[in-house]
């Protein structure tokens, strides 16, 4: 088969590797018809993470058909269509039972493109394959489906549910990029009386107000704003920087919430000398994507086709490695999501 490789620090390509198989009774081996980029593949692919070693298949996010399975392998059969989830779950142990997937105990948690060969590929073996692929709805098409592997869930476990949303409050996600954006989306099912929406990008600003958010605003603006009154309840951080955290920490109200969502690969500075007044509760967290079932049983239809704009580009697989430097200049270029397709 083919799949995208890395062959370290910033070199990858769509090279020709062994067919994977079952190795476990949990395995299912799934073709991948549709899959995705997202910044931690980025991170991956420019040698950030160690666990990560040249010749391994990168990518966690997947739609594709069940193939094969192994012997302990109940809730799916060949033929089904699937959503492949970004984390691996064994269901059993405890952190499982809590819903905390990505700190599974028993060999789950981050595997697929980064300690194992990932989903930018032909074909991909799927460990605990009952508790980490989900079957496909009817109608839903694939690029849509691809964002229930990670960016919904993050959006919805570590934004709107570690955050807290709840009716009447005011809530503002700082960083408009493809889970900033889920985030204003799915928050606005909670009811809140105000949704902001928060980038230096015009055109991201603008792709918040089509998703839900009341208000797009720059930085400096939100901040003129809020300071005439008590501050966001929820501010959630989508963005991933040093300066976007300082912000929501300006932003939030005294006992509001900061929710984090973006990955930070460079250390950011906690003012515990301007906050331990404020009774602020900050919650940071990896997706566990135990949500995905809930997700997919909630989201309206009028929903889903909204959130489908978060895929500005479509490239078949042999085009992976266009779609990592499409993402790379994302935010300058107005892209948002790139979705990888099978041929045909």
């Amino acid at each position: 088969m083919h799949a995208f490789v890395y062959h370290g620090p910033g070199i990858g390509h769509w090279d020709s590797v062994p067919d994977p198989v079952i190795e476990q009774p949990t395995d299912a081996l799934v073709r991948v018809d549709a899959a995705s980029v997202c910044v931690g593949d980025l991170y991956m692919l420019r040698g950030e993470d160690s666990e990560v070693r040249p010749g391994a298949v990168l990518g966690h996010e997947a739609v594709g058909e069940i193939m094969e399975v192994g012997l302990e392998v109940h809730s799916v059969v060949p033929g089904d269509e699937v959503i492949v989830s970004s984390i691996s779950a064994c269901g059993y142990c405890l952190s499982c039972r809590e819903g905390i997937y990505g700190q599974c105990k028993q060999g789950g948690g981050w595997l697929l493109g980064h300690e194992i060969d990932g989903m930018q590929a032909d074909f991909v073996r799927v460990p605990f394959a009952d508790h980490s692929t989900h079957k496909l709805p009817y109608g839903l098409d694939m690029n849509t489906a691809v964002l229930f592997s990670e960016v919904l869930p993050a959006a919805f476990e570590l934004g709107v549910r570690n955050g807290k949303v709840r009716p009447g409050v005011v809530v503002a996600v700082v960083g408009a990029g493809p889970v900033g954006l889920a985030a204003v989306s799915i928050a606005e099912m909670f009811g809140p009386s105000r949704v902001i929406s928060v980038d230096l990008l015009p055109h991201r600003l603008e792709m918040g107000t089509e998703l839900g958010a009341d208000a797009a605003e720059l930085p400096g603006r939100l901040i003129a704003e809020l300071s005439e009154g008590p501050g966001a309840d929820v501010v959630i951080e989508a963005a991933g920087t040093p300066d976007s955290f300082t912000l929501c920490t300006r932003a939030v109200r005294s006992g509001g919430r900061i929710a984090n969502v973006g990955m930070h690969n460079s250390a950011v500075t906690l003012h515990l000398e301007q906050l331990w007044r404020k009774n602020i509760t900050i919650s940071t967290g990896q997706v566990d994507a135990s949500s995905t079932p809930w997700l997919l049983d909630t989201l309206t239809s009028k929903q889903m086709q909204r959130l489908s704009r978060i895929i500005t580009r479509e490239l078949e697989f042999d085009q992976t490695e266009e779609a990592y430097e499409i993402l790379a200049t994302a935010a300058e270029a107005g892209e948002l999501r790139t979705a990888l397709r099978r041929p045909g």
